[in-house]
C-alpha cells in the first residue's frame, strides 16, 4: 500500500499530563506532524490532511473511527469561541475525557487564545476559577444536587457548554436558577462536536431537516465523513421552531412493543418531567411475546419509584407504555462522554 500521502498517530494515555496532550494537538494541526489519536485507535496511519482521529461508539455501540482535519478542527474553535465572545487570555477549563471530541475540543479553543485549560478532569475539592468549560448533563446534575464545588465553578464561569447527551428542559432550567450561564450544544465526532448552539448554527454552518425528519448539517467543521451533495444526515430527528433547531430524539430509538410505537426519548422526558431529581434511562430488550420490550432504569434505591414510575407512563402515555421491569442502579452505565448504555442496561435483565 502507497503510504507516501499518510502521516502517522500518536496516541497518549489519558493519565497523560495535560501539557503533553497541548503539545501533541498543536503538532498535530501541522501538515508534518504526527495526527492525534483519540480513545482506542487501532489505525496506525491517516490519510496526510487528517490531524485528529476520534474512537467513538456514538450510541448504537459499534465502534469507528473518526477523521478530523485541521481546516474543521480550526473552523470548529473558531466558530465557538466567537459565539462565546470568548477574547485572547479566557481560560477554559476541562471537566471532560481527552478521548473524545468534546475534550479536544476545550483544547483547541485554548490554543486559539493563546492560554493552558485548567485540567479538573479528577479534581476534589474547591475549584479555580476559569471563565469557561464544557460538560454533560449528568455533570450538571451532579453539581446541582451533590457537588457544590462544581457548582460554585460552572457559576463563576461566563459560559457552560452543556452537550454530548440530551439536556433536559427541567435540568436546564434548574441550572440557569441556580446562576449558570448555560449554552445548551448540538454535534458530534462527525461535526467535530458540537457546532449548533442554542438552537443556533455557528459561523459557516447549515442545518436543515430532512423529509423524514432527520437533522442534516453541512460546513468547514464536518469531519471526513459520508455526505449527500455536501451534506451529513445525522440520525437525529429534529425540527426547526422561529429558525431554531430543535432536537426530538433519535430515528433509531422507536420501538416497536405489542404493535404500538414506543419512542425511548418521550419515555425519558415523560419521567423527567414527573421526576427531576432522578436520573432515569429507557431501553429495550426481545420478547418473545411483544417483539421488544420496554425496561427503565433509575439512578436510585427507593423501591416505591418503581410503582410511581409505571404509573406516571400509563397515565401519561397509555397502557403500552407500562415497562416490564424498574431496575434500581446506584449509577447509570455510561458509553463516550455522558450517554447512557443501553446496550449494558439490556444485559442486566437478560
Amino acid at each position: 500500500m502507497d503510504t507516501s500521502s499518510h502521516r502517522e498517530i500518536i496516541s497518549l494515555e489519558p493519565t497523560r499530563p495535560l501539557a503533553e496532550y497541548m503539545s501533541a494537538l498543536q503538532k498535530a494541526l501541522l501538515v508534518d506532524a504526527p495526527a492525534l489519536g483519540c480513545g482506542p485507535i487501532h489505525s496506525t496511519t491517516v490519510r496526510s490532511d487528517i490531524s485528529v482521529l476520534i474512537a467513538t461508539s456514538g450510541t448504537t455501540g459499534v465502534p469507528k473511527e473518526i477523521g478530523i482535519t485541521s481546516s474543521a478542527m480550526i473552523a470548529s474553535a473558531t466558530a465557538s469561541n466567537k459565539y462565546l465572545k470568548a477574547s485572547k487570555g479566557d481560560i477554559w477549563s476541562l471537566l471532560l475525557p481527552l478521548t473524545h471530541i468534546a475534550g479536544i475540543n476545550v483544547l483547541a479553543r485554548a490554543l486559539q487564545l493563546e492560554t493552558s485549560p485548567i485540567d479538573l478532569r479528577n479534581h476534589v475539592g474547591p475549584y479555580p476559577q476559569a471563565d469557561f468549560t464544557a460538560i454533560v448533563p449528568t455533570q450538571l446534575f451532579n453539581a446541582l444536587n451533590e457537588n457544590s464545588d462544581l457548582l460554585k465553578h460552572l457559576q463563576g464561569a461566563k459560559a457552560v457548554l452543556v452537550g454530548g447527551a440530551s439536556l433536559p428542559n427541567e435540568l436546564r432550567e434548574q441550572g440557569v436558577a441556580a446562576g449558570i450561564n448555560i449554552v445548551t450544544t448540538y454535534g458530534m465526532s462527525e461535526t467535530c462536536g458540537g457546532c449548533i448552539y442554542d438552537g443556533v448554527a455557528l459561523d459557516g454552518v447549515a442545518f436543515e431537516i430532512t423529509l423524514d425528519g432527520r437533522i442534516k448539517i453541512s460546513g468547514p467543521v464536518l469531519a471526513d465523513v459520508e455526505k449527500a451533495n455536501g451534506w451529513f444526515v445525522t440520525q437525529d430527528l429534529g425540527k426547526i421552531t422561529d429558525g431554531k433547531l430543535q432536537v426530538i430524539g433519535r430515528s433509531d430509538d422507536v420501538i416497536i412493543s405489542g404493535g404500538e410505537n414506543i419512542s425511548l426519548s418521550a419515555i425519558e422526558q415523560t419521567l423527567g418531567k414527573k421526576f427531576p431529581q432522578l436520573q432515569v434511562a429507557a431501553f429495550v430488550t426481545s420478547d418473545s411475546k411483544w417483539g421488544q420490550a420496554l425496561h427503565v432504569a433509575v439512578q436510585s434505591q427507593d423501591e416505591n419509584i418503581k410503582t410511581q414510575i409505571s404509573e406516571v407512563l400509563i397515565n401519561t402515555i397509555g397502557n403500552h407504555a407500562k415497562p416490564k421491569s424498574v431496575i434500581l442502579l446506584d449509577k447509570l452505565p455510561l458509553i463516550g462522554v455522558g450517554k447512557v448504555d443501553r446496550i449494558s442496561l439490556a444485559k442486566l435483565v437478560n
